[in-house]
């Protein structure tokens, strides 16, 4: 296949793709691209949908405003990040954020006491998570599950929420083993979509736990940039096709996670992962459930 050939092929599959994790500006992290920079991007690509994900904030105003006064073909989507910032698991946060339009729902990120615990431990995991641009107060540490292993009361809530709301919801940071009892609590409060995050990442989840939460009915979102040449990179081709494998294509999907300065922007990004897959021989049906249409169906555009 000619260059061209190739570039076209690419060009036709970023038609009507959807990301449903980017990390754009203004931040406390510091950011290549602002959410106005990214939606125009993202239009011109030719992408039916972008999430924008703060940590630290809620972003359904932002979306609203975007889709109102933009006046894009692109559609920008709003979440909340259950961190401190917000309340940490406050139901109320959670209530507002679904009334003003949240499409997604994140357990804690950045405050997970998982996430946390990566930080003071492992040197290398400061170099690859973004550090605030300003001194913030001490984080205090979230867990999904109490010490005899339940689920916390007000996480029950949330997922109450969440369900009549028919939103989605991720397990954010927190370990694998706090998450099958938190999912299996989401499924039995009656949420249907159910996602995670980058699992073999900061979770620790195992391609069996893939394929463990697959069976559940969660599915896998994929960080781009963790595979792509960025700051983020860690993962070869066969560690890709393996969860790949462990969940299926039908039940994987991928979000850039970009938008961090010294990265590639989310659309570079996923032509960049568009070219990893073509490399790895999935054919265009197949790239197009994993960077569209399954992700499409979980927000339910």
């Amino acid at each position: 296949m000619t260059t061209q050939a190739h570039n076209a092929r690419i060009d036709a599959l970023m038609q009507g793709a959807v990301d449903l994790h980017v990390h754009s500006g203004p931040s406390l992290h510091p950011r290549k691209v602002d959410h106005f920079e990214v939606m125009r991007e993202a239009d011109v690509a030719g992408m039916r949908a972008v999430l924008l994900k703060d940590h630290y904030y809620p972003t359904m105003p932002i979306a609203t405003l975007i889709n109102k006064q933009l006046q894009l073909k692109t559609q920008c989507l709003g979440a909340i990040v259950l961190n401190n910032p917000v309340g940490g698991f406050n139901p109320s946060a959670v209530d507002y954020a679904l009334k003003q339009g949240a499409r997604v729902v994140w357990m804690a990120t950045a405050h997970a006491k998982n996430h946390l615990d990566h930080e003071a431990k492992e040197a290398d995991f400061k170099d690859k998570f973004p550090v605030n641009s300003k001194k913030t107060v001490q984080a205090v540490p979230a867990t999904l599950i109490d010490e005899t292993g339940r689920v916390r009361d007000e996480v029950k809530m949330i997922l109450d929420l969440i369900a009549e709301n028919d939103a989605v919801v991720s397990g954010g940071h927190h370990h694998i083993s706090e998450l099958f009892p938190f999912y299996e609590e989401a499924k039995a409060r009656g949420v249907t979509r159910l996602f995670l995050n980058h699992p073999t990442y900061v979770n620790e989840g195992t391609f069996q736990d893939i394929a463990q939460l697959v069976s559940m009915g969660v599915a896998i979102e994929h960080s781009i940039c963790m595979f792509i040449p960025s700051t983020f990179h860690m993962f070869d081709d066969s560690h890709l096709k393996a969860a790949i494998d462990a969940g299926g294509v039908d039940n994987t999907f991928f979000g850039s996670d970009l938008g961090q300065n010294n990265n590639p922007t989310p659309v570079e990004g996923f032509r960049a992962i568009m070219e990893v897959l073509i490399r790895l021989g999935y054919d265009d049906d197949a790239i197009r459930k994993m960077t569209a249409k399954n992700a499409a169906a979980l927000v339910g555009l």
